[in-house]
């Protein structure tokens, strides 16, 4: 197909509405020329400019089955593609029904009110409509059903009597003059009288006496004569009184013609609006049916109107649709949709003059023709005869409803197809001639509910805000994707611009909000929620669409923006580099808690990456570190962590990770199980040098000990949060505090600060200088100061530290290959140095009873205690060292033994190879007993600030 048949002719079908036949006329009549000029512009501009955009975005390479739903999601992403296509999904169904109240109204209103099963039509025409319109809506269905190529043939039908309708009206325009008296009206001052009036007395015979009074002009019933019908509404007699309305006293009656043409200048006295409350005849002034006056049977203002009339400009989109039957796409949709839309605009504003310059005022507010008996005021305007417009639009309208239902399901079949709305799956299946069934099924139901609304003025509204956003999200995608300038944008169609993109955006979000605020924050609020289900439960999908082009380009930008200097406090926030140990099987993470520790501090809004560290060759470790990433992306995805994986094959990853102002300043490290159990160095060595890396480059470090322990994202504490805060560290251990209290895991959970000061110390003003410190950095939390006591090494301590010191020297002398001995030789010294077992010593030994004793391992034990003796008097520091980390752990047990988190100072580590070992020893006896401990090591840069 061509421009002309596959474009031209079924947008101008689609396009042409009822609205143009039922409504246009009454919309000038309150709107006035002029207003009404300007809200047709206003529409038709609007989707002139959705067009020039459409026609971009078709042109840059092939649309497929959806037709907008398939180039916004291509564009802007899955997220809006999937919020909008249900958007634009709706706005087709519910099109639907816009069609078909307006073929049922055309039917009973005025071919053929007999047909109405619940009273008069005019009077009670909801449950009619209700009625017609389900009928119409199985029946419809059952079309669809049988296939779209039963609904092609019927198309050229449709489209024929809507043309020729149109024509029909153009000429009957130029034809009206006030000399062939065809439409005569009946004014009582500036009221429109009916020729029958419609009180309850009149209802029975209304329909059956209208016409014939209408036309019996010998009778002049528009008369003041006392034997008039016009007299008998305003007038009684009470002994032999005649009593009037004084309205009708002061009043001329005139009987003139409704149409008197172009020449008559009646365009003069239809400039300017009329708008009227419900029940009004005049504006303020209340008209009563019973005696005939023509009475408003809504409140009318311009958005009102603006919100009814919209749907007439819509439908657009029909050329882009059928992108899969025409010979030339990038070529026929341009061409095509352009110049109908460009003819309907012609039409529509050809109209509003025709209406406004050959019609009376009044007769053109008169919605349903009461004061011509019931007829449709443009079916009485064309020529040669109304039925032509009233069965052209009677059919015409069936058709467009028909194209309507064909093309809903279709477009929701795509959607499920693209697989990014899980529960639409459903959706998918279709027949073997390729009917999507249970689309239509669902597209019926919901149209049905369409139909119970009854009223097409109300309809019109739900129908704006759907195609409103649609259009708008068109609009959007042309001026994202020009502003990006991506190589891979390149249309045919060169007449374009990414201000008029922008302006389309705005005029479509202003209508929307005209046609009504409540509809458009509704469909916005289904929009966002689609979005945001795409966005956590879609499947991924990537496009290449704009957003993330412009997620790019300002990414970019932001880095170029960003200097390498150190931020300041008040924009520091913890950038985290998530150091994972991988098992040497399946080369997964170890330790998933991890993870959730790094998504619970999500709070501070900033990088994460979690990385490994794989040694050796890239070249041989390449499909090793392609496992490793995926792994590590599963067990984010399924966490829900958000973040980057990142495998390196290097010595250390902390060196590599960021760009630009965009890096980790901090970094999260495992604690090293097992390492008293391993016989090589390697296992604590890779840790200390990792810590030491880790402050060469000045990062902080956050070292979570008994991960084990750590709360996954479900778990639900309510304990106290306590942070030892022993070493001032710029606020780091309180800032990390305050940010796990954001997320859920920890939100029940109360801060409790304790520090540590010495009996020399004022530890009353201590507390209130800490507690004025946290109140100005608005973080509530309780504090506590813990004193240590300058006195002799009790009995547990002297037996603990000498425990600890002594194990690690033996050690490094013995290096055995069994655990089992090392086991029993600390064993013996313990009960030979001191005479009982200490605390904790238990899950040392575990499994160590193995080796049994021998004469060479007695006297080696001997001297390893002369020599630990000799090592203890010479590192009279350390020991002193090893004693606070017993008194403060014997302390935090005391005090925070219970709480959901303890986040204590992590000590630097030594600079001296040699007392590396003691130093994982000291970290131990620091941190015994605890389930969940962060150790905590700042940059030396402040983090936190009491200044705004």
């Amino acid at each position: 197909l061509g421009a002309v048949l596959g474009v031209y002719l079924p947008t101008i079908q689609h396009i042409f509405g009822v609205l143009m036949f039922v409504r246009l006329a009454w919309i000038v009549g309150h709107s006035g020329f002029l207003e009404s000029f300007f809200m047709v512009f206003a529409c038709c501009l609007t989707t002139f400019l959705t067009a020039i955009s459409m026609s971009a975005i078709a042109t840059n390479g092939m649309v497929q089955a959806g037709g907008s739903y398939f180039m916004i999601s291509r564009n802007l992403g899955p997220e809006c593609g999937g919020a909008v296509g249900i958007c634009f999904y709706l706005a087709n169904t519910f099109a639907t029904d816009l069609y078909l109240l307006g073929a049922i109204e055309i039917l009973l209103q005025y071919i053929a009110p007999s047909l109405a099963m619940f009273g008069d039509i005019h009077t009670n025409p909801w449950n009619n409509f209700r009625l017609y319109g389900t009928i119409a809506v199985i029946l419809l269905t059952f079309v669809v059903a049988v296939g779209v190529r039963f609904v092609q043939m019927l198309a050229p039908f449709s489209l024929a009597c809507v043309i020729i309708s149109v024509l029909c009206i153009f000429i009957g325009a130029f034809q009206a003059n006030a000399e062939t008296r065809d439409v005569m009206i009946c004014l009582l001052g500036d009221r429109l009288l009916s020729p029958v009036a419609t009180g309850a007395e009149h209802l029975a015979h209304a329909a059956e006496n209208a016409t014939a009074v209408l036309h019996d002009v010998a009778e002049g019933w528009c008369t003041k004569n006392s034997s008039s019908d016009v007299w008998n509404r305003y007038c009684s007699v009470v002994n032999d009184t005649e009593i009037c309305d004084p309205f009708f006293v002061s009043s001329e009656l005139r009987y003139i013609p409704g149409i008197p043409g172009i020449t008559s200048g009646v365009i003069m006295r239809n400039l300017y609006s009329q708008y009227h409350e419900k029940g009004e005849v005049t504006p303020g002034v209340q008209g009563n049916q019973a005696r005939g006056e023509v009475v408003s049977d809504m409140s009318t203002t311009f958005v009102h109107l603006c919100a009814i009339y919209f749907p007439s400009v819509t439908g657009i989109m029909t050329g882009s649709n059928m992108s899969g039957d025409l010979r030339d796409p990038q070529k026929s949709i341009p061409i095509g949709t352009i110049l109908a839309q460009l003819t309907c605009s012609f039409v529509y504003l050809s109209f509003v003059f025709f209406f406004g310059a050959t019609t009376e005022g009044p007769l053109l507010r008169d919605k349903f023709g009461h004061s011509l008996g019931g007829s449709l005021l443009s079916s009485r305007i064309a020529w040669p005869s109304h039925w032509v417009v009233l069965v052209g639009g009677f059919c015409s309208t069936m058709g467009a409803a028909l194209q309507c239902l064909t093309s809903a399901p279709r477009l929701l079949q795509a959607i499920a197809r693209d697989n990014i709305i899980p529960f639409l799956d459903v959706f998918k299946v279709t027949t073997k001639g390729g009917e999507p069934l249970r689309a239509l099924v669902l597209t019926a139901l919901i149209a049905e509910g369409g139909i119970l609304i009854a009223s097409l003025d109300y309809v019109a509204p739900v129908i704006d805000v759907f195609f409103l956003m649609c259009y708008g999200f068109v609009n959007l995608a042309c001026a994202i994707q020009t502003l990006m300038k991506a190589p891979s944008w390149r249309p045919r169609f060169k007449y374009y611009h990414w201000t008029l993109s922008l302006l389309g955006v705005v005029l479509n979000l202003a209508l929307s909000f005209i046609a009504g605020w409540y509809f458009a924050l509704a469909a916005f609020a289904v929009a966002a929620f689609i979005y945001k289900y795409v966005e956590y439960k879609g499947g991924e999908k990537e496009w290449g669409d704009g957003i993330r082009g412009l997620s790019m380009s300002a990414a970019q930008k932001a880095l170029l923006k960003l200097d390498e200097e150190d931020p300041h406090t008040k924009n520091w926030r913890p950038q985290l580099l998530v150091l994972c140990k991988l098992n040497s099987t399946d080369f997964k993470p170890k330790y998933g808690r991890i993870f959730n520790l790094a998504s619970q501090l999500k709070a501070g809004m900033g990088l994460t990456v979690f990385a490994a560290v794989l040694h050796g060759d890239y070249l041989e470790n390449s499909k090793k570190s392609h496992q490793c990433k995926e792994a590590m992306k599963q067990i984010m995805k399924e966490q829900k962590v958000k973040g980057f994986a990142k495998i390196c094959v290097c010595f250390h990853r902390c060196q590599t990770v960021g760009l630009g102002g965009m890096r980790h300043n901090t970094v999260i490290v495992g604690w090293p199980y097992g390492w008293r159990q391993s016989t090589e160095e390697r296992s604590w060595k890779v840790f200390l040098d990792t810590v030491k890396v880790i402050a060469a480059k000045e990062l902080a470090l956050l070292v979570p000990r008994g991960i084990e322990n750590f709360p996954d994202n479900k778990t639900r504490l309510d304990g106290p949060i306590d942070v030892w805060w022993i070493v001032h560290d710029g606020g780091m251990l309180i800032l990390l505090s305050f940010l796990l209290k954001q997320h859920k895991v920890w939100k029940n959970c109360h801060l409790r600060i304790f520090t540590v000061a010495q009996l020399a110390d004022n530890s009353i003003q201590l507390k209130k200088d800490l507690e004025t410190f946290l109140y100005q950095l608005r973080i509530n939390a309780e504090v506590f100061v813990e004193e240590m006591y300058d006195s002799d090494i009790s009995a547990y301590t002297v037996e603990r530290t000498l425990d600890m010191e002594k194990r690690a020297q033996m050690l490094r002398e013995l290096k055995l290959g069994r655990r089992g001995t090392v086991g029993q030789f600390s064993s013996q010294d313990r009960n030979n140095c001191v005479g009982q077992e200490t605390e904790g010593s238990d899950e040392e030994e575990k499994g160590g009873r193995g080796g049994g004793g021998s004469l060479s391992v007695n006297l080696l034990h001997h001297d390893l205690l002369f020599h630990l003796s000799v090592f203890l008097c010479r590192n009279e520091g350390k020991l002193m060292r090893m004693h606070t980390a017993v008194r403060l752990n014997s302390a935090i047990r005391i005090k925070s033994g219970s709480a959901a988190l303890v986040i204590i100072n992590f000590p630097a580590p030594p600079a001296k190879l040699a007392a590396e070992e003691n130093y994982m020893e000291y970290l131990e006896a620091l941190t015994e007993g605890l389930d969940r401990v962060l150790m905590v090591r700042g940059s030396g840069q402040e983090v936190v600030t009491i200044y705004s």
